[in-house]
């Protein structure tokens, strides 16, 4: 009998060495790297958490008694380890409505759980809960609404399972999720980014190849007619969220973005939106060096929403690291 078959049938752990046990565990981290993101908003700290959800999983093995899958113990250890997490040092957001620790998550890897031939982990990366603007929703909630939001409306849990997780009543659980949708509402666009990344998006990709154009030119002019009038602009970590045409273009002005020079951009797509990275000229390294991360929310045929983010992602975006000297501008 496999060691997955013990596991799944008799909640049999007595006899399951540290290598099965990692081998068993190990075939549901993408899946609740995706859930601890969810509920962190931070790459990094759903890492940690993934980490620590295993090293809880192997120490409390034994009690572990199979009345549910095994799947569904390892998300309720994950969710606790978030929920304790946030106890423990999450910030309240920003008054500006910004997420001060939010991080990309690269559409490769989601690419990756989604082929994935074991299911169910394909209905927890739908487009609509991956998205920036739905992280930052989400993170708006407070940590055990948010969890109730996750598991029954991402996951798919009866609420009888969430009760059972938070130790709560099924009454408690079912209100908690009403409030939590409420307030979701409350930080949603009204509408739905027109993304979905395939060929048959000519007009967004038009957008977004002239947006990179305008880019590299910095041409804020040409940018600013791809703009919608209310668009949101933010860069986390660093504190403001600016709202409005004219404030971003005033904002732009200031930090002296029409005189930057060298620059060249790199297409990629992230919490299924579609990315750019971007880099500039550096004299000393010979060759075009990392700088930024725009990642677009693209409605009604302009774009609504400008997320800003630092260097320190490119790595784990599998940007390159360097683009040569001789880099022609579009070229893949």
């Amino acid at each position: 009998m496999s060691v997955s078959t013990r596991v799944g049938e008799r909640g049999d752990m007595a006899d399951v060495d540290e290598s099965e046990f990692t081998g068993l565990a190990q075939r549901h981290r993408s899946e609740l790297h995706v859930h601890c993101y969810r509920m962190l908003g931070s790459f990094e700290d759903a890492e940690d958490t993934v980490q620590e959800t295993f090293l809880r999983a192997w120490r409390r093995r034994e009690t572990y008694e199979g009345r549910s899958t095994f799947r569904a113990w390892l998300y309720k250890i994950a969710t606790n380890a978030c929920l304790d997490l946030l106890a423990k040092r999450r910030p309240e957001p920003a008054t500006g409505g910004e997420v001060l620790w939010l991080q990309p998550y690269p559409d490769r890897l989601l690419d990756e759980l989604v082929a994935q031939e074991d299911g169910p982990e394909a209905a927890a990366v739908s487009r609509e809960t991956i998205e920036l603007a739905y992280l930052v929703a989400v993170q708006h909630l407070a940590p055990r609404p948010r969890a109730v939001l996750i598991l029954r409306d991402v996951v798919g849990w009866p609420a009888k399972d969430v009760a059972e997780l938070l130790g709560d009543s099924v009454n408690s659980v079912n209100s908690a999720l009403q409030r939590a949708r409420a307030g979701l509402r409350e930080h949603l666009p009204a509408s739905r980014q027109d993304w979905t990344g395939g060929d048959e998006d000519t007009a967004t990709h038009d957008l977004v190849r002239r947006y990179a154009e305008a880019s590299v030119s910095a041409d804020i002019d040409a940018i600013a007619e791809m703009l919608r009038e209310d668009v949101r602009v933010s860069m986390p970590p660093t504190p403001g969220l600016v709202i409005g045409r004219a404030a971003v273009l005033e904002d732009w002005n200031e930090h002296e973005f029409a005189e930057m020079t060298g620059l060249r951009v790199v297409e990629t797509a992230v919490n299924r939106q579609p990315a750019l990275g971007a880099y500039q000229w550096d004299e000393t390294a010979g060759a075009y060096l990392p700088l930024t991360v725009d990642v677009l929310r693209i409605e009604d045929g302009v774009i609504s929403e400008i997320t800003t983010f630092h260097a320190d992602q490119f790595p784990r975006l599998g940007l390159p690291e360097r683009l040569p000297a001789d880099y022609a501008q579009g070229e893949s």
